[in-house]
């Protein structure tokens, strides 16, 4: 099995919607890290998992310098992006995402 790594830092804002008080529910943004995790049984025939590049273009193009609660048909929590960025590279099978120092969330695929 093969294995790459690729790591996306975007800069966009969000408000969460939420069933209880808090300030998460104001428009807010942060610098966030997002790591997308990639494996494939056999290389591409330019000897890849998937190139880096298609990775970016997927995750971060739509993404960077956004109002993610505008170009996400969901409530734009770490969890619920974790998941859309493993559903947006086909050979993704886990994704980190990190909103702020300290708060990180994870979604992995099941096989």
């Amino acid at each position: 099995m093969y294995y790459v790594e690729k790591r996306i830092e975007i800069s966009a804002c969000h408000q969460l919607s939420l069933n209880y008080e808090s300030k998460c529910t104001r428009l807010h943004g942060h610098n966030w890290i997002i790591t997308i995790y990639c494996k494939a049984r056999e290389l591409d025939s330019n000897g890849m998992v998937v190139d880096f590049s298609e990775i970016k273009r997927l995750i971060k193009q739509p993404l960077d310098h956004q109002n993610l609660n505008e170009v996400l048909p969901f409530n734009p929590t770490a969890e619920n992006i974790a998941r859309w960025c493993t559903e947006q590279v086909p050979q993704c099978y886990k994704a980190v995402v990190q909103e702020s120092e300290g708060n990180v969330a994870a979604y992995e695929r099941e096989e």
